[in-house]
């Protein structure tokens, strides 16, 4: 991959007509330049997506501040990634800049927002959703410190911890069938989201090392929700589809599937063994308790800050990734399959 060509203050100023000096003064809110003129660099400024140069701020001295950017603040897993992230700053001296970015759009002023109040660094979860790594790549071309959390980078050199999403969907097929479970329908994520893949593939690998084929007609696509998890167990039932067992990509979707399990009169596990992923604190509490793949968050926040003060301090670090294993929990919705 290219890194775009970042755009630059004198760019800005050939494009809008006007002296780099007037557009100094329109980012830094200076007085002395008319209203229809700052507009005017306004709107050039965003349309270019032009962001201020970190590497000239950061020479006026570090701030000990930290930005970390998140799809959203509602997730369970972004929100623990979050508060584990923040005591590790706080234990090293750094305060952390959370916002939040549903989509593409909504990330740009965030980040132009956290460069321009000048953080040391900035860590972001899901950087590949929306394709909003693009917008990083100037950044990081420029050396400002980076690190992604869940998403690999290309051939960035950027640092990233993620998870062995692959080896939780093996180790979630491999339980059931161990079981001797077959017929296993599957509730994937968004095709889009690359840990939704990995979890399938993983998934598929554990057949193929038992030399069975999974049936691609026991596979459906949800959208995390409970509601998309019912729904989605509710359509293989009405088309026929005949299973032992549910892995679902995330525990709110496996709940929705007891649900929809439930309410055509199949019990969990006696009928239907099912198997989530996250290990969310409720999964213990549901009736019966569910059986998940438990995924390390604490350490995601924890790494994520210590790589990110490295990459701060330290002129010669060298990116790396590293990928956290996820381990499976057994409680009681999976049961041994009986013919």
């Amino acid at each position: 991959m290219r890194f775009r060509k970042r755009v630059t203050l004198s760019d800005v100023a050939v494009k809008a007509g006007v002296s780099k000096q007037t557009v100094s003064r329109v980012i830094n809110n200076k007085p002395d330049v008319s209203a229809s003129t700052r507009k005017h660099v306004q709107t050039i400024i965003k349309a270019m997506g032009y962001i201020p140069d970190p590497i000239a701020r950061s020479m006026k001295g570090k701030t000990k501040t930290l930005g970390c950017i998140t799809p959203n603040f509602t997730d369970y897993n972004f929100a623990a990634i979050i508060q584990s992230a923040q005591n590790i700053a706080q234990e090293n001296g750094y305060s952390i800049m959370f916002a939040s970015a549903k989509t593409g759009m909504q990330f740009i002023p965030v980040l132009e927002e956290m460069v321009n109040r000048r953080v040391d660094g900035i860590f972001v979860i899901n950087p590949r959703d929306d394709h909003r790594f693009h917008f990083l790549l100037p950044l990081i071309a420029q050396g400002f410190p980076v690190v992604y959390l869940n998403n690999l980078p290309i051939d960035e050199p950027v640092s990233a911890i993620c998870l062995d999403d692959e080896h939780g969907g093996f180790l979630a097929a491999q339980y059931l069938l161990s079981l001797g479970h077959t017929s296993i329908a599957t509730i994937r994520g968004p095709e889009s989201e690359t840990c939704s893949n990995d979890r399938f593939v993983g998934f598929q690998k554990a057949h193929l090392d038992q030399n069975i084929s999974p049936d691609l007609n026991l596979v459906i696509s949800g959208d995390w929700s409970a509601e998309s998890g019912k729904n989605a167990t509710r359509k293989l039932i009405n088309y026929g589809a005949r299973f032992s067992a549910i892995f679902a990509h995330n525990d709110l979707m496996a709940i929705g599937a007891i649900q929809a399990l439930n309410e055509i009169g199949l019990q969990v596990p006696q009928d239907v063994s099912v198997i989530g992923f996250d290990d969310l604190p409720i999964a213990p509490f549901l009736n019966p308790p569910l059986t998940t793949i438990k995924l390390p968050v604490d350490q995601f926040g924890e790494l994520a800050v210590k790589v990110l003060i490295d990459t701060i301090n330290q002129e010669d670090y060298q990116p790396e990734v590293i990928r956290l294993t996820p381990t499976l929990v057994k409680r009681s919705t999976c049961r041994q399959y009986n013919k």
